[in-house]
């Protein structure tokens, strides 16, 4: 899916100022040189006060003020140029992804409902028709919410629910719960660390990240999957450090990982599909927490590490996360009083 005319009009206004800028040299050059000449055939004829070379310095020092001013804009245009056809481009990515994405269940929920209804099934081949059909559904129902939630993360609307947790036991919890819904096996994912602090946190967003973490190293695993999580306190932050042993990320693509609709393209897994969002999501419900997170990657088939990193509770950012559970108390009142 291509838009021709998005990219036209930004590469033809890009054309039209290089040349105006070009021209715009050209004339200075012409200017200044056709003045020097006169100004030196003259000189002996004028006296040095309508001669001075102090007004060739300041015609020089002037154009070339305005060539580095023409240069920088130029620069600034190219730069916004290069961001929006950089935009397009992972926009029409993301087009195709979504539109693949709700193809597949929708194809598949409605081949087993035409089963269901051409066919008289025993009870048990029903009841895995009906189980197929309601994964398909929370499928979509996940991609739907993830594409909704977009507009709120960058208007700052989300709605979170943030509550104080003793956050070791609390990623345990998480992570056992993410273990069962991907239907994990127990030795798949081994969690280490220990020590006592709290930290302010939405329950249902952490475990939004820790699902996005967990099936990108279900999708990027080309064999079985082995995932480390360590947890740490420090003084004034919590760590999660977190590890698989998929195909990697490659450095140039390390930086761009959490950008909206980006998706690393590895000819090694050319089948793994998805929106580009699950990344970004998960960057934006960390900085929401006051936290952040990295990635890194050794190279190929070296598998994958996020470093998220969280204020412990009245230990680090404080004003923020005491401004985050106001905001909590204030939004249950209004549910409250809307109720009753």
């Amino acid at each position: 899916m291509k838009h021709p005319r998005s990219f036209f009009y930004p590469i033809f206004i890009f054309v039209l100022a290089q040349i105006a800028s070009l021209s715009l040299l050209g004339i200075w050059i012409y200017w200044y040189v056709s003045n020097y000449i006169i100004f030196s055939e003259v000189d002996d004829k004028f006296s040095a006060e309508i001669i001075s070379e102090g007004r060739n310095v300041f015609v020089l020092v002037s154009g070339l003020v305005l060539l580095i001013v023409v240069s920088v804009l130029m620069s600034l245009l190219f730069h916004r140029l290069n961001m929006q056809l950089n935009l397009a481009r992972l926009y029409d990515n993301f087009i195709a992804n979504v539109t693949h994405e709700l193809k597949s269940p929708l194809a598949s929920i409605q081949l087993a409902l035409e089963t269901l209804n051409l066919h008289h099934l025993p009870k048990l081949r029903q009841k895995a028709f009906i189980d197929m059909m309601l994964k398909d559904t929370a499928r979509l129902n996940k991609l739907i919410n993830a594409i909704l939630e977009i507009p709120a993360l960058e208007q700052k609307k989300v709605a979170h629910n943030y509550d104080v947790y003793p956050i070791i036991p609390f990623i345990h919890e998480l992570v056992l719960e993410s273990m069962e819904q991907f239907n994990l096996p127990s030795d798949a994912v081994q969690i280490r660390g220990s020590g006592e602090c709290r930290c302010v946190a939405d329950r249902n967003a952490l475990k939004i990240v820790l699902d996005n973490l967990i099936d990108n190293s279900i999708k990027y695993s080309p064999d079985s999957v082995h995932i480390s999580i360590r947890l740490h306190c420090g003084l004034r932050t919590f760590s999660l450090d977190y590890k698989d042993q998929g195909i990697g990320i490659c450095a140039s693509d390390q930086k761009k990982v959490f950008d909206k609709f980006y998706r690393t393209h590895d000819p090694h897994s050319p089948n793994v599909k998805g929106t580009g969002l699950g990344l970004y999501w998960t960057r934006e419900i960390i900085r929401y927490h006051g936290g952040r997170i990295s990635v890194h990657s050794k190279g190929r088939n070296k598998g994958t590490s996020f470093h998220i990193e969280l204020p412990i509770y009245q230990a680090s950012k404080k004003r923020y996360i005491q401004n985050l559970l106001k905001i909590t108390r204030k939004r249950r009142q209004q549910e409250n009083a809307f109720e009753e």
